[in-house]
């Protein structure tokens, strides 16, 4: 069979878009054929700022997967365009589903594809697609193109949305997922898949209907993972004593900066620790980190994008795992820090409570709260027994319930189940 992915960032960086590399690739190596369409973008802000990392190959082929990059387009102005576009577009939908028509069309102003929107009417090698798996809904621009095509032509939908919750009562970034035109999309689709049960609540509490909502999940290969040398890490960057580690996007809303500003608590504090960043840095932050006093910026370990290599050892060489992220809707990466055994802190925030047990396998702290962070850290950091304890209980929690061939079992069971939908509907 030919499955279409949407992935409007694929990299492996992005958790987005391992999980569909997991799939696809899985999915190769039993024969079928995968495309996926995705963008020149090699980090979020390419969406809206001109001037940002891309990647300049168009078409290739990874393990099986054929991979096709369009060129992102925006509205001429300053970055500033999209982010009010967006608040707009939320202050619209207040008004109601009736909104759902000029929410999507407001949706493909900035950015849009139109060269893969011109590919997917022209290209004859299409014609046997069986499924259509889009993902990240609110990055709508590659979606409501994508699902036009796919309904005209009788096609399955699937939609991984990737819905971040935020934090309890406060809708602040939860309105940017479950805008009028992007729960219609939903609530049209042939199948919904989420990462926790929280996620799969939320929408169903928006008339998403259960039946057709199936929480998949993700997950970590703990082979894949293993092997980090975590000597090497701290001979390499010349770290000695404790060492917090933070991977991913460096932003506000992934609690990055919350964690610099908690371990700058400890270190007024006297306390001795390094923090290790690794992943794409938000202008933001960026613009945070540079005015940070020298000594301070001594004690951090900044690095950017990073090889699997030395992400692995990484986090074989942290004590102590910080993303006490408002925007996960699952969060790999505490997957991969427990397969080291590293105790692990998140925000109770977003689909995080689903994965962390407070107290069990990491703590949760509320997101934003310094102090609450602050305390967190320094309690592993002096009980090492309770921080193994902890690392221990996350690792046993993956190899019972996250790794990608549970996830991929269920994920390949929803494809086929909707694919002979179709069929014994045609």
């Amino acid at each position: 069979m030919h499955f279409l992915h949407i992935n409007q960032l694929y990299n492996r960086a992005s958790g987005a878009s391992r999980y569909f590399i997991e799939i696809g690739e899985r999915l190769a190596r039993e024969g079928h054929r995968v495309t996926v369409l995705s963008t020149d973008a090699l980090d979020l802000e390419h969406f809206w700022a001109a001037g940002k990392a891309t990647l300049a190959e168009r078409e290739a082929g990874h393990n099986g997967v054929r991979v096709l990059r369009f060129p992102v387009r925006r509205l001429p102005g300053p970055p500033l365009v999209y982010p009010v576009l967006r608040r707009l577009m939320v202050e619209i939908g207040r008004l109601g589903r009736t909104t759902a028509p000029l929410l999507r069309r407001m949706a493909t102003l900035t950015p849009r594809l139109p060269e893969m929107e011109r590919y997917l009417a022209s290209a004859p090698e299409l014609a046997d697609v069986a499924l259509v798996h889009t993902t990240n809904i609110t990055l709508d621009f590659a979606i409501v193109p994508v699902t036009r095509w796919a309904r005209q032509r009788g096609i399955p939908h699937l939609c991984t949305p990737f819905v971040h919750l935020g934090e309890p009562d406060n809708p602040q970034i939860v309105r940017y997922y479950s805008m009028p035109h992007q729960m219609a999309l939903l609530r049209a689709s042939d199948g919904v898949a989420t990462m926790t049960d929280l996620e799969r609540d939320f929408l169903v509490r928006r008339g998403v209907a259960a039946e057709r909502v199936r929480v998949v999940g993700a997950g970590v290969d703990p082979a894949e993972v293993a092997g980090g040398d975590g000597a090497r890490f701290r001979a390499a960057h010349a770290i000695r004593g404790p060492m917090v580690l933070s991977l991913g996007a460096a932003a506000f809303d992934k609690g990055t900066l919350h964690v610099l500003e908690a371990l700058r608590r400890l270190w007024a504090a006297g306390q001795d620790v390094t923090w290790v960043q690794c992943g794409p840095l938000l202008s933001h932050f960026e613009e945070r980190y540079r005015h940070l006093p020298a000594e301070e910026r001594a004690r951090t370990r900044v690095l950017g994008y990073v090889s699997d290599a030395v992400r692995r050892d990484a986090l074989a060489a942290a004590d102590v795992y910080a993303q006490p992220s408002r925007t996960d809707s699952f969060g790999i990466a505490y997957l991969e820090a427990w397969c080291y055994q590293a105790p692990v802190i998140g925000a109770r925030a977003g689909g995080v409570p689903a994965v962390i047990d407070d107290g069990v396998n990491g703590l949760l702290v509320p997101f934003g709260d310094v102090a609450a962070l602050a305390d967190a850290i320094v309690y592993l950091i002096r009980d090492r027994d309770a921080a193994r304890a902890l690392g221990a209980a996350g690792r046993a929690k993956v190899l019972h319930m996250y790794t990608w061939d549970a996830a991929y079992a269920r994920a390949r069971g929803f494809y086929f189940d909707l694919v002979g939908q179709r069929l014994r509907n045609a």
